[in-house]
């Protein structure tokens, strides 16, 4: 028996083995890094440690230090959740050697697995068809272009380039190798046959140590950006009975054939069945993850076993223990459809680039009712350190289209403000009509090209705008040591209305108000001639406010952080930023200063000062949140100075270098 669980993991992660783990009465320790000490996942357990104060993400990858941890907290078990070290073969043979046990599969099938070059052998011995690969990059054009470079110990799209010809090979194996080593301390690479427009299916497994082995079904991860899924759902809506059979069997046989026991997940390339009906889909083996997915809640949400809906963390955890699985294929059943979203705090209108920042609010929807997998809460501080994802959410309906859409709203009504995420853009992609017909292959993204950002109505805006101001008031009245007794913007003459100007993205909202006898206000808007409307407070809350807009009741959450106005209504989240009547002058950036998106590490500096560039050229490569940013000239022009060097660590917006741009030429 397991009486004391130690997870060898951070954020929502943690948090979820953590809950199976208590739901099961037992006992967890957390582990964390300094950055990580606020975090909810180290109160949630029932103790934690830390991992003497370090803050980037290799303090997670120290095998030793999560060892003597372990053992001095007394844990007689470890589960290493997803991520860091739950795919190391050596840390889990650790484990087992200090007498403790693995939530895991056995090390040798996760060393089998761990590398796919073996893994795609092992496909091919039993049968299994993979698409063709090798290790030579001289025989790239033996696999053919397009083609892919990939890590051989990789995941998550780390260490992976598409190369279209020739030309770009050499570079792309470089920098995937860079990624490869940073990322999984192994650069070892492989190239493999790049399919266009396929759909990204995997089989999940369960096996324990009695024989016991079935399969849960597939969920499709075809949503993706840099080769990171971002949604997911279960069951794809390509995937026939009769495909589901053949890609279970097929994922079986190799889980038979490494005598698998626990969760892990057995990832296809599918191509075909565009037409929804999947007759002539046709699959090809991907790898296989000897671990729990990120993914894995949509298939906890529409599989029962035996009438019961499965926990698979709860699975892990019986297996471990010796227990037997207790249901064979036949007992387990498919119901309804779910979708996951992942929500980064990230920018989806600048390349996705992951962002930084504080969780100034956050607030799960109530209705319509999700889960929520999530590792942060309000004053969560997201950093470089580690990934972005701030969390999952799950919706589950009778049909597709009702969870596609559920997940949409929930989303929308989440409250996560305080920093740039992708949720409007997870909100576009769900409702576009190429996504509720399922047309879901790995290229939606560019093909069907959702909305990067959501743009508010004037209306929305001026909504918001209005709340804002009317909430401001009614801070400023309660913060009164004066005259308290009198209405907000009172005077014993004629006097202007009460201001606040406001940028709402690249638009600047003049709110000019001014209270009546009755106790409303007249609003008006210095940007719109002619346009006025009366607003009548209902409910002024520290928190929110509640008013009646000519006629329209409209509740919003406001809050203010610094200059910025965070308001939650019913349009979703929008910010809103005060404007200085009397702006400070700042000093301003040379026009050809190439700046660095986010705080980093420089990895590679290919100008000096005198070169001649082109727009376009790549001229600094960054390292952060554990990939590589190309940073490029945006005109033709000189190098006049370089102000960085291979190794130095930077800050967001820190000036890298300055290209001297010629003046356009006058035109006749």
């Amino acid at each position: 028996m397991i009486s004391k669980l130690l997870i060898a993991n951070r954020g929502e992660i943690a948090r979820r083995v953590i809950r199976t783990a208590h739901d099961m009465g037992i006992r967890t320790v957390a582990i964390y890094a300094e950055s990580d000490a606020d975090a909810p996942f180290v109160t949630d357990a029932g103790e934690a440690w830390s991992l003497d104060g370090r803050t980037s993400a290799e303090t997670y990858l120290d095998a030793a230090k999560v060892l003597d941890i372990a053992k001095r907290s007394g844990a007689d078990a470890v589960h290493p959740g997803y991520g860091f070290l739950s795919e190391n073969a050596g840390f889990a043979r650790a484990v087992m050697d200090a007498g403790m046990t693995w939530v895991g599969p056995p090390p040798e099938a996760v060393a089998a697995m761990g590398d796919k070059l073996s893994a795609k052998r092992l496909a091919d011995t039993v049968g299994v068809p993979t698409l063709a690969s090798s290790t030579d990059p001289a025989a790239a054009g033996d696999v053919g272009y397009p083609l892919l470079v990939k890590a051989a110990a990789g995941g998550g799209g780390k260490g992976m380039r598409v190369v279209a010809t020739p030309d770009e090979l050499e570079a792309a194996v470089a920098a995937a190798r860079r990624e490869a080593g940073t990322s999984f301390g192994d650069d070892t690479v492989f190239l493999e046959r790049y399919l266009g427009r396929p759909r990204h299916v995997e089989i999940q497994i369960l096996g324990d140590a009695h024989g016991g082995l079935v399969h849960l079904g597939e969920r499709e991860c075809s949503i993706q950006r840099r080769h990171q899924k971002i949604i997911e759902e279960a069951p794809s809506p390509v995937v026939t009975p009769a495909l589901r059979a053949q890609m279970g069997e097929a994922a079986l046989r190799l889980a038979a054939a490494l005598d698998y026991q626990s969760a892990g997940t057995v990832e296809f390339l599918v191509d075909g069945g565009g037409d929804g009906d999947g007759e002539d889909a046709t699959f090809w083996f991907l790898e296989v993850n000897t671990r729990l997915q990120v993914e894995h809640p949509v298939t906890e949400a529409v599989i029962l076993v035996a009438g019961t809906p499965l926990d698979l963390v709860r699975e892990q955890l019986r297996v471990a223990m010796g227990e037997p699985l207790g249901y064979t294929q036949d007992d387990v059943v498919l119901r309804g459809h779910a979708v996951e979203a992942r929500l980064y705090a990230e920018d989806p209108g600048n390349d996705f680039l992951p962002a930084i920042g504080t969780v100034v609010a956050w607030e799960e929807s109530t209705s319509p009712t999700v889960r929520y997998d999530s590792g942060v809460h309000t004053g969560s501080v997201v950093g470089v350190e580690f990934d972005p994802m701030l969390a999952k959410v799950i919706a589950y309906a009778p049909t597709r289209t009702e969870a596609a859409l559920r997940l949409a709203l929930a989303l929308e009504r989440t409250r996560v403000q305080g920093l740039v995420t992708n949720r409007d853009f997870l909100v576009a992609t769900l409702r576009t009509p190429a996504f509720l017909a399922g047309d879901t292959t790995t290229d939606f993204i560019d093909r069907v090209r959702p909305p990067r950002r959501h743009q508010p109505s004037d209306s929305q805006m001026r909504t918001a705008a209005v709340l804002a101001a009317l909430w401001q008031q009614g801070q400023n009245r309660l913060a009164a040591t004066a005259l308290r007794t009198l209405p907000s913007g009172w005077r014993n003459s004629a006097m202007p209305p009460q201001r606040l100007d406001l940028l709402v993205g690249d638009d600047t909202i003049g709110v000019r108000y001014a209270i009546r006898r009755d106790g409303a206000f007249d609003v008006t808007f210095a940007s719109v001639d002619g346009f006025a409307s009366t607003a009548t407070v209902v409910e002024h809350r520290a928190d929110g406010i509640d008013a009646v807009l000519d006629g329209r009741r409209v509740s919003a959450s406001v809050r203010r952080d610094g200059a910025r106005f965070l308001v939650h209504g019913p349009d979703g989240d929008l910010e809103l930023i005060e404007q200085p009547r009397f702006p400070d002058p700042r000093a301003e950036l040379p026009s050809g200063g190439l700046q660095s998106p986010m705080p980093g590490r420089v990895l590679e500096v290919r100008a000096a000062a005198g070169d001649r560039v082109a727009k376009g050229q790549v001229l600094v490569v960054m390292e952060a949140m554990k990939m590589e940013h190309h940073l490029a000239a945006g005109a033709d022009g000189v190098v006049a100075e370089v102000r960085v060097a291979v190794g130095d660590q930077v800050d967001g917006g820190a000036l890298l270098l300055v290209v001297d741009v010629p003046d356009a030429p006058d035109e006749a």
